[in-house]
């Protein structure tokens, strides 16, 4: 089967560059979202993927009460706007709840329904009907062929460009691992698959009031999924993680993403030949 889908201009699937997903967990301030887009695009080994900003306007699903959250949506919407008008990238972030869908698809480029939501029926329907392209986090307690369904309740509301992105799979307590059979999996259904490189390396509430990870592993991670191959990576990054406001335990520095990112070119080249 052909796997493919559309995101303005960009092409993701099969011979197509692999598309970059990046940006910190969440919008901690416009100034910091703008320069870490900027860097981002800057990067030379970034004009051999297809680069996406990612930051979360809102982050609900959190450890502890007291954590930060984001700026809210308006506030967020309106800084992601100025990231594609000055950086000129597509932008994604998630929406959580049916009231968000249509002003989130007026700015975003890419809705992205959060791993823990990706049984949530109404609101999978309320992104498909935006018929805006889609990104479905596989949830940490789906098998990769449960995400079939996923798919085919998307698509029946009218979505057309659909993504999945593998996060991982709930293995006991505080603790993800990544099953590389189910990118086939998921791809079966004819959508291309992500690998979320960060978010598998986490540790959901491992630090008691916050998450834990392990990002020491993720250019072990990208490569290994790069020879797969898949046709995407979702990294999660920061100037300065140990200060980052979400998932500082988890994301990768910035000054380490282009060695990441290049190995990844090599290993996908090497496939391809």
């Amino acid at each position: 089967m052909a796997v493919s889908a559309s995101i303005g201009s960009f092409r993701i699937g099969d011979g197509e560059k692999p598309l970059l997903i990046a940006g910190p967990c969440v919008i901690e301030s416009e100034d910091l979202a703008l320069s870490i887009a900027e860097t981002i695009a800057k990067l030379p080994i970034a004009r051999e993927f297809q680069f996406v900003f990612k930051a979360s306007y809102l982050k609900d699903n959190r450890s502890s009460g007291s954590s930060f959250r984001g700026p809210g949506m308006d506030a967020g919407l309106r800084v992601l706007e100025k990231v594609r008008t000055r950086v000129g990238c597509p932008v994604i972030s998630d929406v959580h709840d049916v009231s968000e869908v249509a002003a989130a698809a007026a700015t975003l480029d890419i809705l992205q329904i959060p791993a823990f939501l990706s049984r949530q029926t109404s609101l999978i329907e309320a992104v498909g009907n935006t018929k805006k392209p889609v990104n479905i986090k596989k949830g940490q307690f789906l098998a990769p062929e449960d995400m079939l369904n996923v798919v085919d309740k998307v698509r029946a509301a009218g979505a057309r460009d659909v993504l999945l992105t593998e996060r991982g799979t709930s293995f006991g307590y505080h603790d993800l691992v990544v099953d590389f059979r189910g990118f086939a999996r998921m791809r079966a259904s004819g959508c291309p698959v992500i690998f979320d490189v960060t978010h598998s390396l986490q540790r959901p509430g491992g630090l008691g009031a916050s998450s834990g990870g392990e990002p020491g592993l993720a250019a072990m991670m990208a490569r290994a999924a790069a020879a797969v191959p898949v046709d995407g990576f979702f990294i999660e990054t920061h100037p300065e993680p140990s200060k980052a406001k979400s998932d500082a335990a988890s994301m990768l520095p910035l000054d380490q993403l282009a060695g990441v990112l290049e190995d990844i070119a090599r290993i996908i080249a090497a496939v391809r030949r």
